[in-house]
């Protein structure tokens, strides 16, 4: 659809719609979707400031004039909804109420005008810290759950239609979702938000004028936040892009399921808060213009450095996080199950020669790798340490705050063999009891789960585990999946240090 001229009806600061009611004031966007321009007026009759959804286009078109009015229809639904994270609406105008169709509009919803700034105008500096990212994204996110639990869908999935409050929330500023719209395109807009907010990329298709497209990678899905930005939060990150999937694996599909990892990471940020607070001098999201500047550069200068000055307590927590992404680098490899990370032991340069026949005894794979059905493996260029011969080295996966599979359904190492081999058992070095894991074959690197096949299973102790297989044929791909982790409540992680693969005779 386009947006393209209006005839009879100037859109631009200073004309009036709405039977000379309203009085356009300043454009915050477009909407190209559903040709929806979103204006900021003033409402003559009750002199306030009101947000216009205007839907345009030619009442001859059917099409076009019959999807506006599903979108007011649906819009004026909405108008009981109360909620701090989206804007009430107050009025609803369609042709032969309040609009003329020749005008070239089919339809205006009618809301409270949001005081604070554009979130465009927010992270036109640069992404967002983690903590900060968190703590605006919240009541939007119970916004869209509230709505959902009540039969509505929002339409949250554009930025242009959010704003920043004078307190530093998320609201949905311009309220009147698409006419097709369903209860999964909010929960995708709040993921694609998150990911806005940490990248400073749209993760959506048909996204704003002059915002970067999020990368993808070979198979089409959209590369994780620390991906592009090593000090984002892995369950942060890993929630972001789970928001947008499809697919029936590891895909979130509620608001719910963000709100809990966003209320998670805030109680961290609590329990590490170690530095006084900064006093301000009161000037906090203010939406009065800065003396001796015509634009908003310093309003969001503001908003960003009161936002940073906010989030100094998630710092301690992150700085762990960011000593450990900083040294690792973007793992490449796409696709919905892969090994990703993938590497040879140290010492040795290429593929090795395959090995001479020989009896029982320890065999050396050729490469190991971070198996992942998410694409977000955990620290995948250590995967090697764990076939290093070193003990005092660890892989290690990232902390969860749930346990699997709330995130994901496990994580492993798949290690490959220069030839096919049959194993007779796997000894597992690890520190971290009560560790599960499965001994598992594959056909292939990337084979997905459910076309590798169990061959033991196992719970870990503190120190070295010997896991004796059963009978299988030989293989050239070993996948060591680990299903439950180490730790309990908010701390969910696992380290192997050394795996040994012992050749049956």
């Amino acid at each position: 659809m386009s947006s393209g001229p209006i005839q009879n009806t100037s859109l631009v600061p200073g004309g009036v719609i709405g039977d000379g009611r309203y009085r356009l004031l300043a454009q915050s966007g477009v909407d190209r979707r559903c040709d929806a321009h979103l204006w900021r007026a003033r409402d003559g009759q009750l002199n306030r400031d009101v947000a216009l959804t205007i839907l345009v286009g030619s009442a001859a078109d059917h099409a076009a004039a019959a999807r506006a009015k599903r979108t007011a229809e649906r819009a004026m639904h909405a108008a009981s909804f109360t909620h701090p994270g989206v804007s009430r609406v107050i009025d609803v105008l369609t042709p032969g109420a309040g609009i003329k169709p020749e005008e070239g509009i089919l339809a205006v919803i009618v809301a409270e005008w949001t005081q604070g700034t554009d979130l465009m105008d927010l992270i036109a500096e640069g992404p967002l810290p983690a903590g900060a990212a968190t703590r605006l994204l919240g009541p939007l996110g119970a916004a869209i759950e509230g709505a959902h639990h009540a039969g509505l869908v929002l339409g949250a999935d554009h930025p242009h239609r959010i704003r920043v409050t004078s307190d530093g929330r998320l609201r949905l500023a311009f309220p009147g979702p698409r006419p097709d719209a369903i209860a999964r395109d909010d929960v995708k807009g709040l993921g694609a938000i998150l990911y806005l907010l940490l990248t400073g990329k749209w993760a959506l298709p048909d996204g704003p004028d002059g915002v970067p497209a999020a990368p993808t990678g070979p198979d089409g899905s959209v590369l994780a936040p620390s991906a592009l930005h090593p000090y984002v939060p892995h369950e942060l990150s890993s929630v972001a892009v789970r928001s947008l999937e499809d697919t029936s694996v590891g895909g979130i599909r509620t608001s719910a399921a963000i709100l809990q990892v966003l209320d998670q990471i805030a109680q961290s940020e609590a329990q590490t808060a170690l530095i006084e607070p900064v006093q301000d001098d009161g000037a906090v999201w203010t939406t009065q213009r800065p003396a001796h500047d015509k634009g908003r550069k310093r309003k969001l200068l503001i908003s960003v450095a009161v936002l940073a000055v906010a989030t100094l307590a998630v710092i301690v927590w992150l700085g762990m996080q960011i000593v450990s992404f900083f040294s690792d680098e973007p793992a490449g490899n796409g696709g919905p199950t892969v090994v990703i990370g993938q590497s040879n032991p140290p010492g040795e340069s290429g593929q090795p020669a395959p090995p001479a026949p020989q009896p029982a005894g320890p065999v050396q794979p050729a490469s190991v790798g971070v198996y992942d059905v998410t694409n977000q493996p955990d620290n995948a260029n250590r995967a090697n340490r764990a076939v290093d011969n070193n003990p005092t080295t660890v892989w290690q996966t990232e902390n969860y705050f749930q346990p699997f599979p709330a995130l994901k359904p496990g994580i492993g190492l798949m290690a490959g063999f220069a030839e096919p081999v049959k194993l007779a058992s796997v000894t597992i070095t690890s520190p971290s009891a009560d560790t599960m894991v499965e001994i598992r074959v594959a056909g292939a690197p990337g084979a997905p789960l459910t076309e590798t096949k169990v061959i033991a299973t196992a719970t870990l102790s503190a120190g070295q585990t010997q896991i004796q297989l059963n009978d299988h044929d030989p293989t050239q791909h070993v996948l060591v999946w680990i299903t439950k982790l180490s730790g309990s409540g908010k701390n969910n992680k696992s380290e192997i240090a050394e795996l040994v693969y012992t050749r049956a005779q």
